[in-house]
Parts: C-alpha cells; sequence; structure tokens
C-alpha cells in the first residue's frame, strides 16, 4: 500500500527558509518520478516541482531559482528545500508521483504559512 508523509512546514517570516520531507512506503522511490504540489487556500492544488530517477528536476517558473527539490533514495524519502520564501507561497504542500491525477492517495500535507 502506498504511503506518502510529509513534514517540516511552519510559519516563516518572508525571506525565510524551510525544508520538507516526504517519506514514502509502500514503493521505492528510486523507480519513479516525485513531485511536490501545494495548495493554497481557496485555490486549485498546483504542480510545484518534480525529481526524475536520475536526479535532474524541473521546476514551476514560480519557484525556480528559489525552491531546490532532493531525493535519497536509501531513506525512499524527497525533500523541498525552500528559500527566499513569499507570502504567495502560502500553502499546503503535498508530494506524489506525477501525475496529481494518479491512483496514489494523496497524504495529510504539511502547511507552510509565510507571514511577518
Amino acid at each position: 500500500q502506498v504511503q506518502l508523509v510529509e513534514s517540516g512546514g511552519g510559519l516563516v517570516q518572508p525571506g525565510g527558509s524551510l525544508r520538507l520531507s516526504c517519506v514514502a512506503s509502500g514503493f521505492a522511490i528510486r523507480n519513479y518520478v516525485m513531485g511536490w504540489y501545494r495548495q493554497a487556500s481557496g485555490h486549485e492544488r498546483e504542480w510545484v516541482d518534480q525529481i526524475f530517477p536520475t536526479g535532474s528536476a524541473i521546476y514551476a517558473d514560480s519557484v525556480r531559482d528559489r525552491f531546490t527539490i532532493s531525493r535519497d533514495n536509501d531513506k525512499n524519502t524527497i525533500y523541498l528545500q525552500m528559500d527566499s520564501l513569499k507570502p504567495e507561497d502560502t500553502a499546503v504542500y503535498y508530494c506524489k508521483r506525477p501525475p496529481a491525477s494518479g491512483s496514489d492517495s494523496w497524504g495529510q500535507g504539511t502547511q507552510v504559512t509565510v507571514s511577518s
């Protein structure tokens, strides 16, 4: 059974940093593309970035050069390093194997709030 557990969110001031983690179980992440998504209150869930088994990554324009996705295959965990955070980054963050419409269930997510 596939399970994804996100953690690491919190309250941070604009310009600050956070590092999110996503522990996967039920499959080996080394074989799959893994992605981060986010959903702000009152908005649709949106794709943030994804990392390929090779380690290469792609990012949404809104987070490029500020966010970095990485993976630790031995720990079956992916990470999202978020720097230079902005109030518009406030959202619940989720990890999942793309696409968003895929069969994996969404985890509980982790809340990120950027506010002074």
